[in-house]
């Protein structure tokens, strides 16, 4: 399942933090912090649909809450996540990260303000595009100062 040489979700945010940073700093002075957020936060949630497009297409009998387990250990790669997972089934997938390196690194990087632009908000579209039928509610993120991100995911297709 997975590939040792496969780059983790935590090392491609890393990349892209780099690269989004000197630009948000530029959007900041130029048209102001709100609009600067918004425009990164679009340009975010955009890609995240996309790469759950990318990813679904990639899945030989659909993308669903069972494949989407498969895949998380991509996001939890090089220790990114304590996770504790509550449920784990064809129709919910529920856990609780209480360790969150990518909350950790948005803050060292000076990006804190915006960190949950560039992680946490990608969660809920990323689902969007991977699986439609499959909903995500999330009511705390370590990123917001929570004590942990409560991932609430369940399948919205009936039971065949």
């Amino acid at each position: 399942m997975s590939d040792n040489n496969e780059l983790g979700i935590l090392a491609r945010r890393k990349i892209e933090a780099e690269i989004i940073k000197p630009i948000y700093e530029i959007l900041v002075r130029e048209i102001g912090k709100t609009r600067a957020q918004a425009v990164i936060g679009e340009a975010i949630e955009q890609a995240a649909i996309n790469a759950g497009k990318e990813f679904a297409s990639k899945e030989p009998d659909g993308a669903d809450v069972k494949s989407f387990i498969a895949l998380q250990y991509l996001w939890e790669k090089d220790n990114a996540l304590d996770v504790k997972v509550i449920d784990a089934d064809d129709q919910q997938y529920n856990y609780n990260v209480t360790r969150c390196r990518y909350a950790e690194m948005y803050h060292e990087m000076g990006l804190g303000e915006i960190g949950h632009l560039l992680s946490c908000a990608r969660d809920e579209k990323f689902i969007v595009g991977y699986a439609p039928d499959v909903e995500l509610t999330r009511t705390t993120t370590i990123m917001q100062g929570g004590a942990c991100c409560d991932f609430r995911y369940r399948s919205t297709r009936d039971k065949a």
